[in-house]
Parts: C-alpha cells; structure tokens; sequence
C-alpha cells in the first residue's frame, strides 16, 4: 500500500501531454437512485473530460500522444468501430497537438455506419482522414499497418495507436490509476464510504481502477460490465493490463484474475447493440438528473447496476460510485432504436 502522493509520484514520472479538464466532478444521483429504489449512487463525470464532448480517452492520449511526439510522430493511426469515441477524441487531441489523424474504421452496424453522423460526422468535421471497411479486427490490424507503410513512404512519420499496438497498453491503463486516485479523493472530500465502483469497460479502464484501488489500499469492490462477449477471457485481460501497468509504476501488488469481477451478462446481442434495458435506463439518467448515457457502453453498465439491486447484489447501505465514461454523441446514430412512437406522445407539430 503506498499513499496517494506517492501514487502522484509515480504517474508524473511519466511523459504527458494536458489535454483534460481535471480532476472531473464527482456528484450524487438522488432522482436517479430514488427511481431505482437502490443505494446511494455518485457519478464520476469522465463524459466532462472536455476535449471533442469529453470521454475517458481523453486521460489516455495524454500519456500516449505524448510518447508518440516523443517518436517524432507527425500522424497518428487509429482504427475501432464505425462509431468509435476512440477515434473521436483521437482526431480531436491530434488536432491540438499538430498532428494527422488517419483512422480505419470497420462497419459494426452494416449499412448504417455509412451514414455520417454521431461520431463519423464529429470526425470528419475535424479533418481526420477516415477509412472505412467491412473486416474482423485481425484484417483491420492489417490494414492500419499497411496505412502506415504508406504514409512512411510519402515522407511522413506515423504512430499506430490502439488497436493495432495492443502489446503493451500500460500507458492507457495508468490513466485509469490517476482516475481512481481521483474517485478516492473526492470519495474523501464528500465524507462518504463509496463500497462499490462500476464501469463499463473490457480492459484497460478497469484495469488501471484495479491497480489504483490495490496501491491505495481502497476497500471498493470494482465490478465491470462489458459492453459485449469476446473470443479472451476478460478477467484474465483486465489482469494482464492491470500488472502490466503496475510493474510500470514500480507498486508492488499483484492482481489475480480471480478477484475481476467483470461480467457479459448484459451485452446483450453484441457490441454497438443496446438492449431493451439498456436504453430504458438512458431514458431513466436522462429524465432524473438531465444526464445521457451512451448506447454502447455506460447504459449497458447501468442496467447492470439496476439488475443488481433487484437481485440484492447491491444493498440499501452500499454506496454506488458510478464511472461515466461517456460515448454521447453517437446517441445521434442510434435514432431508430428508440421507441419513436412513445417519443411523440411528448411531441406537438400543431404548435401556436
């Protein structure tokens, strides 16, 4: 167990780039908790990050992007779904940083991803250079690769990020150690006891959380809710990343794939398709407290929370502390899988 400046220390031994409005707010969520019928619930806004409509990849490419100027990198390759908040703030933060962004994007939805709009339009709008295929990631990876080739060979200097460099992801995951840091700090500020930390995540989010709460010696329970099924075991990821990062840092703990708690119980048909529950507690955050979930990620975590006070996972004394890791703005490409029909019962076109 090491203490929070010590923590401090460690993470600022690392080069970065400040591109994050931080610390982001840390609030309760009395109207939605109440609606629930369930513990206290507080909110960690990393949807409030501030760069291109805030997300948590804002926290990773301070340390990422700063290596890649280090690499004398003048481009930037990323490459994710068609919808990708990835790549929004990825062509965002290049943007302020001088540099190209080139992104080779895969269709998740079929037809539907060629419309410009949600996070497609946001990218191009700000001049990223988008490819778009219809390929499994390992053809993906490919192509990113092949891209750099090509841009090297017309003088410039790339930088492949995720998801092709997924070798080593520990400078993702110490942005998530700074998060909790964050959390336990506010936690503190506030005078509560927080049990329970949720987020949707798959790998380096919760991992870096992992690590924070293991150096720190925080008592919270930190449950994952993926956003889809994968072909690896997440626990085993999420692991791997968390010791990854944590040698990095020189803490000496050690994590366990045993003690991960993250679970595919509620991703539904796949990933980039809500279920039924998870855009009934959009609506909910969106009707109680004036605050949107995405339709990937954060909503689906959050019918996992609701699942888990209906089933005494979580109890009346527990305290929810709730990461929101944003993803907003492509509820924009999602119009059609919400109930029109009950929308407009709230509609008037016949206005004075």
């Amino acid at each position: 167990m090491i203490s929070t400046e010590q923590l401090d220390k460690k993470i600022d031994s690392f080069p970065r780039v400040h591109l994050a409005f931080l610390p982001t707010p840390l609030h309760e969520l009395k109207r939605f908790s109440a609606a629930l019928g369930g513990p206290r619930i507080f909110i960690k806004r990393d949807d409030c990050t501030g760069l291109a409509f805030g997300g948590n990849k804002t926290r990773m490419f301070e340390f990422l992007l700063a290596k890649a100027q280090q690499e004398g990198a003048d481009a930037v390759i990323g490459g994710a779904g068609v919808q990708s908040n990835y790549c929004r703030q990825l062509t965002a933060a290049c943007n302020v940083l001088g540099m190209e962004t080139h992104l080779v994007l895969r269709r998740v939805r079929g037809a539907k991803d060629n419309a410009i709009q949600g996070n497609l339009l946001l990218d191009l709008l700000a001049g990223a250079h988008v490819h778009i295929i219809d390929a499994d990631a390992d053809r993906q990876r490919e192509r990113m690769y092949a891209l750099a080739g090509e841009l090297e060979r017309s003088g410039k200097h790339p930088f492949v990020a995720r998801m092709a460099a997924a070798d080593d992801l520990s400078l993702d995951t110490i942005a998530y150690v700074e998060c909790f840091r964050e959390v336990w700090e506010q936690c503190a500020v506030l005078g509560i006891e927080a049990s329970h930390l949720y987020v949707s995540s798959y790998d380096t989010t919760q991992a870096g959380l992992e690590v924070g709460n293991a150096a720190l010696g925080a008592p919270l329970q930190v449950r994952g809710i993926a956003p889809a099924t994968w072909d690896s075991d997440s626990a085993e990821l999420i692991c791997h990343y968390a010791n990854q990062a944590a040698r990095a840092l020189d803490i000496p703990c050690t994590l366990n794939a045993e003690g991960i708690f993250n679970t595919t119980a509620y991703a539904g048909e796949g990933y980039g398709i809500p279920t039924p529950e998870s855009l009934e507690m959009l609506s909910l955050m969106a009707r109680t407290e004036g605050i949107y979930l995405d339709p990937v990620y954060t909503s689906k975590a959050m019918a996992g929370i609701r699942d888990h006070i209906k089933t005494g996972q979580l109890k009346a004394a527990d305290t929810v502390v709730f990461l929101h890791t944003g993803g907003t703005p492509a509820l924009f490409a999602y119009a059609d899988t919400f109930d029109t029909e009950k929308l407009r019962a709230n509609l008037d076109f016949n206005a004075w």
